[in-house]
């Protein structure tokens, strides 16, 4: 006989940026045909960018697990809650080093089988303050700019119907 298992359907976000030195939660839901049970399991894992192997990063059965070694030691924490079909982790003091691919797997016995969530964390630097005054400035500047040129293309458009109906005025009285 050949036994059809329902699945576990995981849903993530394709891709989430983050500034540099903060803080990140990872959402990773689920839907299962299957109730929670306490079988229920958790595995996040990491892929670097340069494709080297994969880094345990949380797991959870009946209770979180925060990896004993490796770049996240201490650095991710629990903050999901199973009961809402929501299995998020919360990464700390987010690194350049942190860019890559995250996978959230769930099991939910019977349901053994499923979807794998991936989602792929770009860690941005910080814009400094004088990128943002720079950047203030091109646009002040150029909103200024733009203000003067419209100001000034009104004030010759009226400078022209004023000397425009100072002739008519002449020839009207000239004749």
């Amino acid at each position: 006989a050949l036994w059809l298992a329902a699945a576990v359907e995981v849903h993530t976000a394709k891709e989430v940026v983050a500034v540099n030195g903060t803080n990140q939660r990872l959402k990773c839901t689920f839907s299962s045909s299957s109730p929670v049970s306490q079988q229920l399991s958790v595995s996040w894992n990491f892929q670097p960018e340069d494709l080297s192997a994969h880094e345990p990063v949380f797991y959870y059965l009946k209770e979180p697990y925060q990896p004993p070694s490796g770049r996240f030691k201490d650095r991710v924490t629990w903050d999901g809650n199973v009961e809402r079909h929501d299995v998020s982790i919360m990464v700390w003091n987010l690194k350049p080093s942190d860019n890559g691919t995250f996978t959230c797997q769930v099991t939910n016995w019977p349901d053994v089988y499923g979807t794998i969530g991936e989602v792929r964390l770009r860690v941005v630097q910080k814009v400094s303050f004088s990128e943002i005054h720079f950047l203030a400035v091109a646009i002040g500047s150029a909103s200024g700019l733009m203000i003067i040129v419209v100001t000034a293309v009104i004030i010759c458009r009226q400078h022209r119907r004023k000397a425009r109906d100072r002739r008519a005025e002449a020839a009207e009285a000239a004749d």
